[in-house]
Order: structure tokens, then sequence, then C-alpha cells
């Protein structure tokens, strides 16, 4: 069980949520730092003081005072104006994250809400109970108010659920025996302000990103044995020249996978060609890079995990300040970051690709990896594919952080776009897994021409395991199937060496 103190996640634990169902708790330290905050607010509100988020409007009408026995319809309304997001709904693994993160940052304690508040969100996380979350209509300032408030909607027991199918919020809460919330000043704004959907989507597109890079080395290695190439410039003296981590991870991950290869001992010595082209040599320089990005990223997601993203913030001494925590602003830089990174990753695999199937820069196997060729086209239109899937990457890589139009009466009139930065990135990543499968694909194909003579140990493993998924291109087929397949069990090329 995953207990929230509302201290940092890492990736994993949110994946281990959102995808395995991990179960969730609040701990007992959480509960009595929210129980401090709502003592505050409830304060202010005995008191009759005018305070931004607790008795007043929103945004432009932060002027505006609202009487205590206005205060919960306020709040009930801000969830109901605010709920205005369109297009796909999150998936079910990202409405799980977010709720997850969600209920981690309320255990902060900043925020002045009542613990039954993010018990609600575990409560309903355990139970499956998954409101349905459109995924557009975020600018990433203040936070991601339409997603969050569409969570929050379905916590008071209002619109319909992802998860039971087709079932409203109010009889999903009731067949779980949860309680709808009824929300109390100042609850509403704690569920709705925050970057908790940008944090969900981009973390688990980034724990995919991470293993997609792990497996461009596999596809690399096996694409570089196919077509004779040396593992010289993966020589460790290299690489401690150019002390960058990443470089130094991806080099010996490519010189494991080539242990004990044959292919390479068999043209060794007395091959006339001096070095390989960039797509080859540079592998533990460019995936190093990726590396390196990736890393970033995963720093900055996992730090916003446990941050105080609401406004105003909360403070046990009775404080109550205004901020711009939920700007953001570090997560659009970071996902962008990433989305670049990804898509040149997506550059160097598509090169090798080509290096694989032109007859014009391969005179080691025989035209678009076919023994038919003329008669065949073997791997030419799975490279028409991935040329189309990374030109489309290339589109979505502008970087959305660059981009600002002001909303609510000009009052938040500067916002990061980082949903949009989130989305985009995570289409990136599905794009790079389908170049990725195509490499594999062939690259697997090309060692056939290379047997009896067998690859490095590592590049061995991944050959076998392509093979247990699909066959070897004997003659033309449907190829659209064979690349589903591989991305389906991506995981089984994640292999160490």
């Amino acid at each position: 069980m995953l207990i929230l103190d509302g201290r940092a996640l890492t990736l994993e634990q949110i994946a281990s949520v959102a995808y395995d169902r991990n179960p969730v708790a609040l701990s007992e330290r959480a509960r009595e730092r929210m129980e401090k905050s709502r003592e505050v607010v409830e304060a202010i509100v005995e008191d009759g003081k005018t305070v931004y988020g607790i008795n007043t409007g929103f945004g432009k009408l932060a002027d505006v005072h609202v009487p205590p026995d206005e205060l919960q319809d306020l709040q009930l309304n801000l969830v109901r104006s605010h709920a205005c997001g369109v297009g796909e709904p999150l998936g079910a693994p990202e409405t799980r994250a977010l709720m997850l993160l969600r209920a981690n940052v309320l255990a902060v304690g900043f925020s002045g809400a009542r613990p039954v508040v993010a018990e609600t969100l575990i409560e309903m996380v355990n139970a499956n109970v998954l409101p349905l979350i459109p995924s557009k209509g975020s600018v990433g300032a203040s936070g991601d108010l339409a997603p969050l408030a569409h969570l929050a909607g379905g916590a008071i027991g209002e619109g319909p659920c992802l998860l039971p199918v087709f079932e409203s919020a109010e009889g999903a809460l009731r067949g779980a025996s949860i309680e709808p919330l009824t929300l109390e000043a100042k609850e509403g704004l704690a569920l709705l302000n925050g970057t908790q959907a940008i944090v969900a989507v981009g973390s688990l597109a980034l724990v995919r990103a991470e293993r997609l890079v792990r497996v461009a080395d596999v596809a690399g290695v096996m694409t570089l044995e196919s077509v004779l190439g040396t593992p010289v410039a993966f020589d460790e003296r290299i690489h401690a020249a150019r002390p960058h981590p990443g470089q130094a991870q991806a080099a010996k991950h490519l010189r494991d996978l080539m242990r004990e290869s044959e292919i390479r001992k068999s043209h060794a010595v007395g091959d006339p060609r001096v070095q390989d082209a960039y797509c080859l040599r540079c592998m533990p320089q460019v995936h190093g890079a990726v590396r390196g990005v990736l890393a970033h990223a995963r720093q900055v997601l996992e730090i916003e995990t446990g941050s105080a993203t609401d406004n105003p913030l909360v403070f046990d001494n009775g404080d109550v300040l205004s901020g711009g925590n939920f700007h953001g602003a570090p997560l659009a830089y970071a996902l962008d970051y990433a989305a670049v990174a990804i898509t040149d990753l997506m550059n160097i695999c598509e090169r090798r690709i080509d290096r694989l199937i032109n007859p014009d820069l391969n005179e080691h196997l025989p035209p678009f990896l076919t023994s038919h060729a003329g008669i065949g086209s073997g791997f030419m239109i799975p490279h028409v594919t991935a040329v189309a899937l990374l030109s489309e990457a290339k589109i979505l890589a502008h970087p959305a952080s660059v981009d600002n139009l002001p909303t609510s009466g000009g009052k938040e009139d500067h916002v990061s776009m980082a949903m949009s930065s989130a989305l985009k990135f995570r289409q990136i990543v599905e794009n790079a897994e389908m170049v990725l499968a195509i490499e594999l694909l062939a690259a697997g194909q090309g060692l056939e021409f290379r047997k009896p003579l067998k690859p490095g140990a590592g590049a061995l493993n991944a050959y076998e395991r392509l093979r247990r998924l699909v066959p070897s291109l004997e003659e033309d087929r449907s190829m659209s199937a064979d690349i589903e397949l591989v991305v389906e069990h991506l995981d089984d090329f994640d292999i160490e060496g």
C-alpha cells in the first residue's frame, strides 16, 4: 500500500497506482496537517474577514465578497462552471494518476481542506471509480482548472464516469459505498487549483520515454550487427574523455549488448572501413543526451508531486497568502524539452532504418531486406510509415511553452500552456514507440542474413524475443499487426545486456 503524506512521489510510485492499481491510504501525519490548515479557514469564516478564495469570487471577480450563508454555493458553482473540458477523455491510468497526485498535494497541508476531501479521492482510486475527465481545456495556469473541475465534479457525485463505464458519478459512488463530498469554504478551489493533470499525463509518458531510450540501444545494436558495423566508437576511453553521465551509460549499455558477438569477430580484421555513419557511430552521444534530458524532466516532475500548488496557501500560523504556485511553467519547459529529445531519438532511429534497407547505403544486405527485390517490396513501406510518424512528431515538437494568451478578463494574463506540452509529449512518445518497433523488425530481418553467425548476447536475446512474437519476412505481407504487436511488447526489449 502506498501511504500518502504529502512528500514527493517517484514516477514508479505513480505508475504502480496508475497501471497496477496499488492501493493507497492517507497517513496520520498528513491528516493532522490538514486539520490544522482547516482550522485557519474556519476561523476566517467565523471572524468574517475577507480573504481571497475563502469568501470572495475568483479571478477577475476576486473583489466580490461572498456572505457566509452562500459559501457552499460559491464552491459548488466554482466546480460546475469550471468543468468545461472538451475532447477525448484521459485514459484510466492517467485518471488514477491524477486523483492520486491531487490527494497527495492536499496532504501537504497548505490547502485548507478537510482530510475527508483527500480521503474521498483515495477511496475513489481504490474502488476504481474514475470521473470522465476531458483532456483539453487547461492552459496550465491557474493550474489545470477544467480537468480538475471534472475530477471535483465526480467527487461530489456529478458528471459521468470513465469507469464504471456509462455510469453517473452519483451511481458509481453509491455502488462503491462512498459518500459524495459536500464542499465547504475553500474546498472547491483546493481541488481545482493545481498542475496535477499535467503531471499525470507527463509522468506516465516519461516512464514510457525512459524505456524507449533503453530499447533504442537494443534496436541500434541489432542494426549495427546487421550492417556489419564496428563497436569501436563505444570504447569506454572515448566517453571518459567527454564525461556526460548519459553518454557513458549509453556506451556501456551498447558494449554490453554486443558481448560475445560472432558477427563482429567475423569482420573485425581486414575490414577496409574506418568508421560508421553517424547514426551508428554517435549512438552513445545522441541516446546519452536523450537520457540527460529525460533525467531533468523526471527531476522537475517528481518535485512537483510533493509541492503545494494551490492558491491561496494556508499556513498554520494563520497566514493565508496568495501566490502563483499553480503556474505550470517549470513543467511546460521540461516536457517541451523532453518532446524535442524524443523526436531526435526518432530521427536517428529512422536514419538507421534507412541504412538497413537502402541499397545505396548498405552493400551487405539485400535491397529493402527482401530476397525477392522487385517482386517484393520488403521493408520499403514500413520505412515510409516511420517517416510519416517522424514528420508528425516534428510538427508536435514545437514548444507549447512559447505561447501565451491572457484569460479571465486579463487578470490571468500569462499562462503556461503546460497541458498542451504534456499531451504533445504523450503523442510523440506513442509515435516513437511505433518507429522503434519498425527498427526492431527491420534489424531482426537484417540478422536473418547474417546467419549462421550470431550477434552479441544482448542483441541475440532481443532477436529471439522478436521471433517469438513475429516470424521473419519470407514474402511480402501486411506488417501493421507486426508493428502493433511489437509496440505492445516493448517491455520485452528493455534488455540490459
